[in-house]
């Protein structure tokens, strides 16, 4: 349950009641004409389908997005020119933050499946938080996660060994659905098996090894792209914590 002072957006209006959008919760006691101002520059996009771009690297930030359905994956291109994976946007996400510095999305971000989104134009959202104190403050909570998740992915990532770090993403995704008021223990993955080698700095051929080993140890049951978790604890004690919320988006994935 959200804190007696804050409310979630989803719940304000009818207009909203089928976004599961989480981030954007605004004080009460605001008056209605705030409310619908807020609801009024939100925009409801066209779905996106598997392998469509959000954005591309290089355009002009217009807006911050958020996933009502679906999923988004957001990389980067190395000095190589290889594709580095920095994200992936559940339910409830928001996207487009890493643009805010200069004005340019540093990244590119593409639908995993059938995805909606909600827009949010950034100029329109700044003019409205600066007259709503409790937008503005929630907007610097997003911020703040999004640098804790950079912070974590480079811990992640420096220091867990090749299984810690599988066993960590997957709890990461496990404690994300949870929170949206989905199943912690059973969900689809709907990136590939590259993409999450990728994103953890490993060889798909270890990731795959992993999977299997995961399963001969009852640690899951993978049916293809769906993954059940049937001994949580052991899996825990794979990565290494007591909790994980390890995370929503790369250095560059925002």
């Amino acid at each position: 349950m959200p804190p007696n002072n804050i409310i979630d957006l989803h719940g304000l209006k009818q207009a909203c009641s089928s976004c599961s959008l989480h981030d954007l919760c605004i004080p009460m006691g605001v008056s209605d004409q705030e409310l619908e101002a807020l609801e009024r520059i939100i925009n409801r996009r066209r779905p996106l389908h598997r392998g469509d771009y959000l954005y591309r690297p290089g355009d002009s930030m217009e807006a911050l997005y958020a996933v009502r359905s679906g999923s988004v994956k957001t990389s980067a291109l190395s000095d190589d020119g290889q594709e580095q994976v920095t994200g992936f946007h559940l339910p409830g996400e928001l996207l487009g933050l890493d643009a805010i510095s200069d004005g340019t999305h540093p990244c590119a971000a593409r639908a995993l499946e059938t995805t909606s989104v909600c827009e949010i134009p950034f100029e329109r959202l700044e003019e409205l938080a600066g007259r709503i104190p409790g937008l503005q403050r929630q907007l610097f909570r997003i911020m703040s996660r999004e640098i804790q998740s950079d912070e974590h992915l480079m811990t992640l990532l420096a220091k867990k060994s090749s299984d810690a770090r599988l066993a960590a993403f997957l709890l990461s995704l496990s404690s994300r659905f949870g929170k949206r008021g989905f199943s912690r223990q059973e969900f689809n993955l709907t990136m590939s098996r590259n993409d999450i080698s990728n994103y953890l700095g490993l060889a798909v051929e270890t990731v795959s090894r992993l999977f299997t080993r995961f399963q001969e140890n009852g640690l899951l049951a993978v049916d293809r792209k769906l993954v059940k978790i049937l001994d949580m604890d052991r899996l825990h004690q794979v990565a290494g914590a007591q909790a994980v919320d390890e995370p929503r988006s790369g250095k560059k994935g925002g």
